[in-house]
C-alpha cells in the first residue's frame, strides 16, 4: 500500500474512533447523567479530532461533533409533512373520561385483560419528532398542524442532548423518535438575563 493511502487510512480510524468516543461520552453525559471523563478530557478530544479534520477537509462528515451548531437557531423553517400524523394529549378531566380513555385502548388492542399504563408529569416544552436514517440525525420536525410541520433541524443541533449519530452498532434503516423539547425556568431566567444584557428584547416564555 502507498503511503499516502496508508497515512489516510490511519488519520480515518483515528477520526472514526474519536467520534465513536466522543458520543458515548456525550450518551453518558446527557442522556444518564453519568459522566465518566473531567470536562477537560473531554474537551481535550473534541480539540484533538477538530486538529485532525482541519488537517484532512476531506474526513469531515456532517454529523462529526464538530459540525454540531454551537447556537444559532434559523428563523424561516420549510414545512414537511410526517409519515404518520403526529397526534397530541387530549385533556381529561373527570374519572368518566378516563374510564372511557381505557375502553378505547381495549378495543383497539382487541383485548378484555386489564391494560397497565405509566402516569408522569407533563412537561409544557415543544413537541419535536426527530428522524433518524442509518443512525444518522436527518430531521428534527415540529408537530405543526399534526400532519405538517416545521423542519428546525439546525435548532436542533444546538441542543447536545440530542445526538447526532445514534450509538451502537446496526442503527435501524429509519428511526422515528416523538418527545418534548424543553427548557427548565432557571436556564430560561439565564437567559433572557443575558438578552438583557446584550440589549436585547426578552423571550416572553421558555415554549419561545
Amino acid at each position: 500500500m502507498e503511503p499516502s493511502k496508508t497515512s489516510r487510512k490511519a488519520e480515518q480510524q483515528r477520526v472514526d474512533r474519536l467520534r465513536a468516543e466522543i458520543r458515548l461520552h456525550d450518551w453518558r453525559y446527557y442522556a444518564l447523567d453519568r459522566p465518566t471523563i473531567t470536562d477537560r478530557e473531554y474537551d481535550r478530544l473534541h480539540r484533538e479530532l477538530a486538529d485532525v479534520e482541519r488537517a484532512h477537509p476531506d474526513l469531515i462528515t456532517p454529523d462529526s461533533p464538530t459540525q454540531r451548531v454551537g447556537g444559532t437557531a434559523l428563523d424561516g423553517f420549510e414545512k414537511i409533512a410526517h409519515r404518520l400524523p403526529m397526534l397530541s394529549l387530549q385533556n381529561s378531566y373527570s374519572p368518566e373520561e378516563i374510564t372511557a380513555f381505557d375502553e378505547r385502548v381495549r378495543k383497539a388492542l382487541k383485548t378484555d385483560s386489564i391494560i397497565e399504563y405509566l402516569c408522569e408529569l407533563k412537561l409544557d416544552g415543544l413537541a419535536l419528532e426527530l428522524i433518524y436514517r442509518d443512525g444518522v440525525l436527518v430531521g428534527a420536525v415540529t408537530r405543526g398542524d399534526g400532519t405538517v410541520g416545521e423542519n428546525v433541524l439546525a435548532n436542533a443541533r444546538t441542543i447536545k442532548a440530542i445526538p447526532m449519530r445514534l450509538v451502537g452498532g446496526s442503527p435501524p434503516p429509519l428511526l422515528e423518535v416523538r418527545g418534548e423539547a424543553l427548557m427548565f425556568k432557571a436556564d430560561f431566567a439565564a437567559l433572557n438575563s443575558a438578552q438583557q444584557e446584550a440589549g436585547e428584547t426578552p423571550f416572553a416564555n421558555p415554549r419561545n
